[in-house]
């Protein structure tokens, strides 16, 4: 009789679980334009809002690319932040025209974060960088029904971060930008060890981007 209690339990916590939704509106099978949405429920987190430069063979006499944000401006009102993995072009050139449209917070390192706040500035929108806030390795915090966790890599900037988003359904993992550097420049190695636990304890989906992971050998 307790197995079949725990049973009926484990079913209707499970028929609580809504959709998972991952939405890219870039980034995906391009370089550059980076933009990536999480969705449960009424809950929307984006994850990194870069632009992409495309050469004259792609768009003639285009000097950059911004991300659709249709969607996001239909639901605004469902944005509870935007996570920045790392300060690179392709990851949060788009944040001073897409923060004209919606006005949610951004989350990123303090480089990351200064490296916005001087965008901002020079697009003559300096009033939007109370909308930044810096958070470090290690952080967690609650947007909606959804944990985001911040974790250390490695990457040719510094200050970059993967992201682990804890959902009702579910852990996804979006590694950001990264390599395995045994001897960073600057700051400590890849948090090899919390990636390993969020390992052990079960992760429902990994998003990983490593420029040249197909490619055998090591980086210089």
């Amino acid at each position: 009789s307790n197995q079949s209690a725990h049973k009926s339990q484990a079913n209707r916590s499970e028929s609580n679980v809504k959709p998972l939704r991952i939405i890219p509106l870039g980034g995906l099978e391009e370089i550059g334009k980076n933009l990536t949405i999480v969705e449960y429920g009424e809950d929307i987190v984006v994850i990194d809002c870069g632009l992409a430069f495309p050469d004259d063979n792609e768009i003639y006499g285009v000097d950059l690319v911004i991300p659709d944000v249709t969607y996001l401006e239909k639901n605004v009102d469902r944005i509870r932040g935007i996570v920045i993995t790392h300060g690179h072009e392709d990851h949060i050139g788009a944040l001073p025209y897409v923060l004209r449209k919606l006005s949610v917070p951004v989350y990123g390192s303090r480089l990351a974060i200064g490296l916005v706040a001087g965008k901002l500035k020079e697009h003559g929108i300096s009033e939007k960088a109370n909308l930044m806030h810096p958070v470090k390795a290690g952080d967690v915090i609650q947007l909606g029904n959804l944990s985001v966790e911040f974790i250390r890599v490695n990457h040719s900037i510094p200050d970059a971060l993967a992201i682990a988003v804890t959902t009702p359904a579910g852990v996804v993992i979006h590694t950001g930008d990264f390599k395995i550097d045994a001897t960073p420049i600057l700051g400590n190695m890849l948090d090899i060890a919390r990636f390993s636990e969020l390992g052990d304890a079960r992760v429902l989906l990994l998003m990983s981007d490593s420029t040249n992971a197909e490619r055998p050998g090591f980086t210089m």
